[in-house]
């Protein structure tokens, strides 16, 4: 598993379809501005809005354009354990070099019934497996214990990415983690929390900041990991305000509006999902001046 920079990559849209051209652009953004992995049909990819052949298609396009570059990680969580393991299955089968897996939402599990799901979903593949914890979006919270229990066990789980916005449960964790299983990858799933949880000795971060800011996110990343934390720190306070309007409203609506910007896709998205309102798009575009990636004309 790595250490450092994943970016949870938006899926580009035009005219309702996927747009395979900006997707190609997108992927090489990323690769060569030095992240060191690529989560695709994730959340911020609208995994959720996505036809089983749309799916295939994304898949196949992204391990092929990205050509074994870095690991390419598909998003293959639902709140439903026979599908998330057809669908990982499936990952598999296409060349997928791992998978995450988020907390089934709506029907709230137990945490055994947390542990019961993973193990059966991690247990259905050979490839690694990222165990995913938002319980903003899904309405449970996987507990330390149950990441434990499940490291101990299973051990094609090899990382989770902790967006509880907790900074003492990922404390819990990854000081559990260090006697239990080392080899074991924290990532945030916070931008903001990142730095914080890189210096308490975590492995890096999912990034929703990294699509519109690779190379930067990465480097407050390598930073912290190399002990650079003054540089890290730096990194972190500049993009701050950025990293919290990315948010503003329901990601990837934010982060498609910034991606637009920038040339990179289209400003389009699927319903329920719709685009940025003006507040939103003041804040983001005044980050981005600041930050210098945009002129004032654009």
């Amino acid at each position: 598993m790595f250490r450092g920079t994943a970016t949870a990559l938006i899926t580009p849209f035009r005219n309702g379809a996927v747009d395979y051209d900006a997707l190609g652009t997108l992927l090489d953004f990323q690769v060569e501005n030095g992240v060191n992995a690529l989560v695709v049909l994730g959340t911020t990819g609208e995994a959720a809005t996505m036809t089983p052949a749309e799916r295939d298609e994304v898949i196949s396009f992204s391990l092929r354009e990205v050509n074994r570059r870095i690991p390419v990680i598909i998003g293959t969580g639902t709140n439903n354990t026979a599908a998330s393991i057809e669908l990982s299955r499936r990952a598999e089968e296409l060349g997928a070099d791992g998978i995450l897996v988020v907390t089934p939402f709506y029907n709230k599990p137990t945490q055994d019934g947390l542990y019961q799901h993973f193990r059966a979903v991690a247990e259905s593949v050979s490839i690694p497996m990222v165990l995913y914890n938002v319980p903003g979006r899904t309405g449970v919270n996987l507990l330390p214990e149950t990441v434990l229990r499940l490291a101990n066990d299973v051990s094609n789980i090899e990382a989770v990415k902790e967006a509880s916005g907790n900074q003492y449960q990922c404390d819990r964790l990854i000081r559990a983690l260090a006697v239990a299983r080392p080899d074991f990858r924290v990532f945030s799933g916070n931008d903001d929390q990142a730095f914080h949880l890189v210096c308490g000795g975590g492995d890096g971060v999912v990034s929703v900041l990294s699509n519109i800011l690779p190379a930067q996110t990465a480097a407050m990343i390598s930073a912290a990991l190399n002990g650079d934390l003054a540089g890290a720190r730096k990194l972190h306070l500049s993009m701050l305000p950025l990293m919290k309007d990315l948010f503003a409203e329901s990601n990837p609506i934010p982060v498609k509006y910034a991606a637009s910007l920038m040339g990179l896709c289209a400003n389009e998205l699927r319903l329920p999902l719709v685009q940025a309102s003006e507040k939103t798009r003041e804040l983001v575009r005044a980050d981005l001046l600041e930050l210098g990636v945009l002129e004032d004309n654009q």
